[in-house]
């Protein structure tokens, strides 16, 4: 069979959007709905002819803040997962995914599919409290009445016994921060990718940290101008990179002169892999965080993203572990790197390009 002849015997588009077990939806300048294939009466329970002229707002309700603002720019990119819409079929847990057409600017094809029954018997259903959460909870609850009671203490107290008073308020504090650690640790909830602008994402971030530094380290960018837009969740990149530098900043704390660099690169032919959605997705942007602090001791470098394991003195060892959490939920890798040559530490983060594109 010729080329033409397979062509020919193809499938039509139509036919082909039919066949899709996941809702596909074309939207125009306006976010009105000029398409919408058989699945979508399912997902959104109405028929076709009810949803082709209707305001997407209308058909789908995004409770999430964060994915509706998201959404409301037409001209970026966005895969949301696992997150609740409200139709006129009732509320159910979906992938959501918003594609815009380079060629016909302001238009866009959306796609639902649910997460599973699974999770939409969760989304459905009254949230069961699990067991960390209790625990939780129920520490939380005595530390309050604890820090109450030393700040009365404290007032009441003499000269010589309002230092303890005000430690044990303190350390109340610190559990506190631990537990709401901890409970990051644990948390489910969906990222957020958008294309985003690298560079800026990392000077918001430098921002935070520098302005906690007070001067007290020079950070170097060496970036690369020519970098495409990266597909992150930005709130996510934004603590992950404050993360980073801030214990890089602790690392550097003994030097006299600390220096922290901020390098962002093309790869090239180091290409890293991640699944997302079920797919392979190529990593080739590179950014690394280096300090010129002593590093890890030897014993911990494979550990250094297990909870708990730290290698500084007052350290909980959850930041780091965090930090993994939060690059893996968006599709991207982390590693770390000790030089003992040039007396070096970086960590390497790796990202997506977006194929909405875009220069950083």
């Amino acid at each position: 069979m010729s080329a033409a002849d397979t062509a020919a015997a193809a499938p039509p588009p139509e036919a082909q959007l039919g066949a899709m077990v996941f809702a596909v939806l074309l939207l125009d300048r306006g976010d009105v709905i000029r398409q919408a294939n058989p699945a979508s009466e399912d997902m959104l329970g109405s028929s076709a002819a009810r949803l082709i002229g209707c305001p997407f707002g209308q058909a789908v309700r995004i409770p999430d803040r964060r994915v509706g603002e998201s959404f409301a720019d037409q001209d970026t990119r966005l895969i949301a997962r696992g997150i609740a819409i409200e139709t006129a079929a009732g509320e159910r847990a979906v992938n959501l995914t918003s594609s815009p057409m380079p060629a016909f600017p302001g238009w866009r094809v959306v796609t639902l599919s649910d997460v599973g029954q699974a999770a939409l018997d969760i989304a459905e259903a009254p949230v069961p409290i699990s067991a960390p959460s209790v625990l939780a909870h129920e520490i939380k609850n005595p530390l309050c009445a604890i820090r109450g009671a030393s700040q009365l203490l404290e007032r009441r107290s003499d000269e010589r016994s309002r230092p303890l008073a005000r430690m044990i308020s303190q350390e109340v504090d610190r559990i506190a921060a631990l537990i709401d650690r901890m409970q990051q640790l644990g948390s489910r909830s969906a990222p957020v990718i958008e294309s985003c602008n690298l560079h800026e994402v990392v000077r918001n971030a430098l921002g935070v940290v520098a302005a906690a530094q007070g001067g007290g380290v020079r950070f170097v960018e060496e970036f690369d101008p020519s970098l495409p837009a990266v597909d992150v969740d930005r709130v996510s990149l934004e603590q992950i990179l404050i993360n980073l530098l801030s214990n890089a900043c602790d690392a550097s704390d003994s030097l006299v002169e600390a220096e922290i660099i901020i390098r962002t690169r093309y790869v090239g032919g180091l290409v890293f892999s991640a699944m997302r959605l079920g797919r392979t997705v190529r990593l080739p942007i590179e950014l690394s965080v280096i300090d010129r602090g002593p590093g890890v001791p030897s014993e911990l470098r494979e550990h250094i993203f297990e909870p708990f394991v730290t290698g500084r003195k007052n350290g909980q060892g959850l930041g780091l572990a965090l930090v993994q959490k939060l690059v893996r939920d968006m599709g991207g890798r982390i590693g770390h790197h000790r030089d003992d040559a040039t007396g070096t530490t970086q960590f390497r983060l790796n990202l997506p390009i977006s194929i909405a594109g875009g220069d950083a």
